[in-house]
């Protein structure tokens, strides 16, 4: 779906190109999913889940870490000193209880913590995905995947297909590629009744000199900023609140982007169709206005749009811009 102004337009992915400006600068978030999603057995008996977040002391990715923020299931069951035993490569220890089902673990294991993840771990499909087959894990990556952290898909982003890419680079659009680990912020959803109640998690972020750089020239010369998904709006909205321009290196942001934002960077985004009540409706709606949304909404129910992470997309250029 394409969202001009006030029109509503039927697409397929494929024409993306096709409606991209040359001199675009298209953005594209190359994290990669782990397979975070772990199975074990507590007291070596009760089945439990556990799903690594990231690590106690950082909200950036460490293959070196031992200590990790789980979401867990059951949450009653799991209490400071439980161990859950994965067979064959170890155990966790539960050394912290924290809020909202989440526990900190101490992993005792007895391979490299990466080999644990391949060999014991499952890729984290949302749970209306009920097909956990091994292509739908495989499918629940992006074609530039690079950097390990997220334990969520970018799914605006699985739409791509190296040949889509290289139209895009043909086309002359411009390409760059930032990191969000797509972490517990962007997929939990607002249960408060009122949204300034809702605690945004904090999610970490990365913007190479480089990308920064063909940011910064782009501003600078008034180029469209596309984003591909909600993670990159939130990176380098974030960002350039935070700064006042596009600065590199490692960050965090609990950037929570709601109807009355004021959009300093991205003049176009790419996002699938989301859930009500959550958080990427919301800043999905302040992008595009929340009438305009809605429109298009019940356009994609009564064409038969697919939602969710393996469903439709949209391009949504900026109202502002008509």
């Amino acid at each position: 779906m394409l969202l001009r102004g006030d029109a509503i337009e039927h697409r397929h992915f494929r024409d993306l190109p096709a409606l991209l400006d040359p001199g675009d600068l298209l953005v594209l978030n190359e994290t990669r999913v782990i397979r975070a999603r772990l199975f074990g057995r507590r007291n070596g008996r009760g089945r439990c889940e556990l799903l690594l977040l990231h690590p106690a002391r950082s909200s950036r990715y460490d293959a070196n870490a031992t200590r990790w923020i789980a979401l867990t299931k059951p949450a009653r069951r799991l209490r400071t000193g439980d161990r859950v035993t994965f067979e064959g490569f170890g155990e966790a220890v539960v050394s912290l209880e924290l809020d909202e089902g989440m526990r900190e673990v101490e992993l005792q294991l007895s391979v490299p913590f990466e080999e644990f993840l391949e060999r014991a771990g499952r890729m984290p499909l949302p749970p209306y995905i009920h097909n956990d087959s091994p292509e739908a894990q495989a499918r629940y990556q992006t074609v530039f995947a690079r950097r390990p952290g997220s334990v969520a898909a970018p799914t605006a982003s699985l739409h791509f297909t190296p040949e889509v890419l290289d139209r895009v680079r043909t086309r002359g659009v411009e390409i760059a590629c930032i990191t969000l680990d797509v972490g517990l912020g962007t997929f939990r959803p607002v249960s408060v009744e009122s949204v300034d109640e809702h605690a945004m998690h904090a999610e970490a972020y990365a913007i190479s000199p480089d990308a920064a750089n063909a940011l910064e020239k782009a501003r600078a010369a008034g180029r469209r900023i596309v984003a591909a998904g909600t993670t990159v709006v939130r990176a380098l909205e974030g960002n350039l609140r935070a700064y006042g321009r596009i600065e590199p290196g490692e960050h965090e942001t609990d950037c929570f982007i709601t109807p009355g934002f004021d959009f300093g960077i991205v003049g176009a985004m790419i996002t699938n169709f989301h859930l009500p009540r959550s958080t990427l409706l919301m800043l999905v709606s302040a992008f595009a206005g929340r009438e305009r949304i809605l429109r298009a909404y019940a356009e994609a129910v009564v064409q038969g749009y697919r939602f969710y992470s393996f469903g439709d997309a949209m391009l949504i250029l900026s109202p502002r811009a008509y």
